[in-house]
């Protein structure tokens, strides 16, 4: 292959196992990982923030544009004035937007519009779409991107020991306001993180069998 762009080796990562078992022992810390509503007020120091966003920022990206920007508040103040704003469209949400069958496969999660898991969690990590760069050059695949370093960040987070919630009220243009963002950043998701209360309980339900979501060709 020829090309005119600058290249470096690679430098691929070799774990110190078999991949077989590598690959196990990922998903035995992964599939211990649930959404948490019932958060604790132990510190989560801003060191383990940095990092597991660090990690959420090595993801694949659109022409590398890396079209995220992760807003962290762990400021008292901030987080009650997300926590009101949320409420409100939450409760807009369940008492008027919902729709019955929507309503109905809400019931297993016992969920309603109060949230204070938005004040009691250590830090909110709020995640915004970028639809420009910051010096107005153009996103390519923004919601794949921004999707992808999502999934990078829970799973730091898991592996640190943290617990997340992927809170999602609609709209969030909110978030924007009350965190002075600017016009080419969107509201992507409101994350909480920090550690499980110690009465924390789950939802009882199941994921799906690998037969159910792998198809293989060989």
């Amino acid at each position: 292959m020829t090309h005119d762009a600058p290249m470096i080796p690679f430098e691929p990562y070799r774990p110190f196992k078999p991949a077989e078992k590598a690959a196990e022992t990922f998903y035995e810390v992964m599939r211990r990982r649930r959404t948490v509503r019932m958060f604790s007020d132990k510190p989560v120091s801003r060191q383990i923030i940095e990092t597991i966003v660090r990690a959420a920022g090595s993801a694949p990206s659109g022409a590398n544009k890396q079209p995220w920007r992760f807003v962290a508040v762990s400021n008292p103040e901030l987080k009650s004035k997300i926590r009101v704003a949320a409420e409100a469209e939450e409760r807009e949400f369940y008492h008027r937007r919902v729709s019955d069958e929507w309503r109905a496969d809400l019931v297993p999660f016992a969920t309603d519009e109060h949230k204070p898991f938005l004040e009691t969690a250590p830090w909110l990590i709020v995640v915004f779409k970028m639809m420009k760069t910051d010096d107005e050059g153009q996103t390519y695949y923004v919601n794949e991107s921004v999707g992808i370093a999502v999934g990078l960040l829970l799973a730091a987070a898991q592996h640190a020991g943290l617990a997340t919630l992927t809170h999602t009220p609609s709209p969030m243009k909110f978030l924007s306001e009350v965190l002075g963002r600017p016009a080419h950043e969107r509201p992507y998701l409101l994350i909480p993180v920090g550690y499980p209360a110690d009465d924390c309980v789950v939802p009882d339900i199941t994921r799906k069998p690998l037969e159910d979501i792998l198809v293989v060709h060989e």
